[in-house]
């Protein structure tokens, strides 16, 4: 957004059209991602439903707990005994056929609608100065500024979730980020 903006001389006007296109192509993304998110709920309880089934037509217990063993990730596999992977076996072939369901449920459409919001507001604070400082040049790099915090602060977020050193992980976010735009810079953007 702020590299097209610094390949012209842009003037007020042009950072309005410029701004109104930004939010047009934000609303558009965040419109599909949140379906995706659905479509990819919709995939995953499917997969799961086709693992019971086949879980249940298997020509053996054997083969059944392999099924369930496939489906597992592979650090947990190691802590199951055999006798794990059956008890899941059996639970998993008892289940009842209406609890096999890949209908959207209101806290998936709420969980979309997160997406969709969460999509469609991260451009406000980089778009912000735009909207509230008539300088061209300062409001670039005000934005700018801004998208460097939301790097630092998003890293550290997930450097705390990742049990790694939160400071260190939130440089490396801005980092990466100067990175990426240094290389969009080089391929003309």
């Amino acid at each position: 957004f702020t590299l097209s903006l610094a390949a012209t001389e842009a003037d007020r006007a042009d950072v309005r059209a410029v701004l109104i296109g930004v939010l047009g192509c934000n609303l558009a993304w965040a419109i599909i991602d949140a379906v995706m998110y659905l479509m990819g709920l919709r995939g995953e309880r499917r997969l799961a439903i086709s693992t019971v089934h086949a879980i249940r037509d298997a020509e053996s217990s054997a083969a059944g707990r392999a099924i369930v063993a496939d489906n597992l990730p592979p650090v947990v596999l190691p802590a199951l005994t055999a006798s794990d992977l059956e008890r899941i076996r059996l639970h998993l072939g008892s289940l009842p056929p209406e609890s096999l369901s890949t209908r959207v449920s209101r806290e998936d459409y709420l969980a979309s609608l997160g997406v969709f919001l969460l999509v469609f507001l991260c451009l406000f604070p980089v778009a912000a100065p735009f909207l509230l400082v008539d300088d061209v040049a300062l409001s670039r790099r005000l934005s700018n500024a801004v998208a460097i915090v939301m790097l630092l602060m998003l890293g550290s977020a997930f450097g705390r979730m990742t049990g790694r050193r939160p400071w260190a992980m939130g440089i490396s976010m801005v980092l990466l980020g100067a990175l990426l735009v240094a290389l969009a810079m080089a391929l003309g953007g």
